[in-house]
């Protein structure tokens, strides 16, 4: 097989971990693989480059502004509007979501789930392809979706959006709210089964950040931080003082791109390779910030 040239985008994208894991996984399959970072400040214009490429994946900004370019998209990734895989046939992009399926892995290899009362931080591309996959992986879902003030209205239309997917699939006892984190602050009798992050906030070199206060941390059971470097943030440490369970981002970051080369390449993994990766990708990541400390 000839070399599959691949690409992560996104701007800015200085500090990632994908050539480390997609790079494992072409060598667990035998698929070869050139995996490379292109920082892509203005999409249109890249498109003719990406068009070059055998496939690449998407992060922010990027998830949800690809979709008006793309020749095809996957029905799931159409309904839950982010596409974060692509994969190109004779020039065509094809749009594919992996981000809730990545996620989804990581909280069950921990215990959880997303059943019980659901709080999500962040309305983007992963945010929203999270929820759907809670939406549709749970009957009955609950859902608050925490916004700042000035995404009220992006907040508002994925609501919409999930109540319209649990009325056609039936779903008579969905309930969905929206609030701003200062209400998410005074509510203090609300608890929450799973808070998820999938804010920027508390990632590298912002890393001693948390999205919320402790006082809301303390109302969560489980908290999911999607956020994978540094592998534990500040919103986890205050989640572990909390006596709560902590996941970590990096278990989502690498089985979404499992799935990425399951729809690319067709490719299964063995279980117990996956385990080493993220064991491995996780001490990447602190031998590349050490030796940046040190330098």
């Amino acid at each position: 097989m000839r070399i599959q040239k691949a690409a992560v985008i996104g701007h800015p994208i200085g500090h990632t971990l994908s050539p480390f894991i997609h790079q494992r996984l072409s060598s667990l399959s035998g698929v070869p693989m050139e995996y490379c970072v292109l920082d892509v400040p203005d999409l249109p214009a890249a498109l003719p480059a990406l068009r070059g490429l055998d496939c690449f994946n998407i992060t922010i900004p990027h998830k949800s502004a690809i979709l008006p370019y793309l020749d095809f998209i996957d029905p799931a990734a159409k309904e839950f509007g982010s596409v974060n895989t692509v994969q190109v046939k004779e020039g065509k992009l094809y749009g594919f979501t992996t981000d809730g399926a990545g996620c989804r892995k990581a909280l069950e290899n921990s215990g959880a789930s997303f059943g019980g009362e659901l709080l999500l931080l962040g309305n983007g591309g992963a945010a929203r392809a999270i929820a759907f996959e809670a939406a549709q992986s749970v009957e009955n879902f609950h859902i608050t979706i925490a916004h700042r003030p000035g995404s009220r209205e992006k907040a508002q239309a994925l609501g919409q959006e999930l109540a319209a997917f649990a009325r056609r699939r039936g779903d008579r006892d969905f309930w969905i709210c929206i609030e701003t984190y200062e209400e998410l602050e005074l509510d203090k009798s609300k608890r929450y089964d799973l808070l998820i992050n999938c804010t920027s906030v508390g990632m590298y070199p912002k890393a001693g950040e948390s999205p919320v206060p402790q006082s809301v941390v303390a109302r969560c059971a489980t908290v999911f931080d999607a956020v994978y470097n540094p592998a534990r943030t500040r919103l986890l440490q205050m989640a572990e003082a909390a006596g709560a369970k902590a996941i970590g981002g990096m278990e989502m970051l690498v089985y979404q791109a499992v799935r990425a080369h399951e729809i690319w390449f067709g490719t299964r993994f063995d279980p117990a390779a996956l385990t080493a990766l993220c064991r491995d990708a996780e001490r990447e990541l602190i031998r590349r910030f050490s030796e940046e400390a040190g330098a």
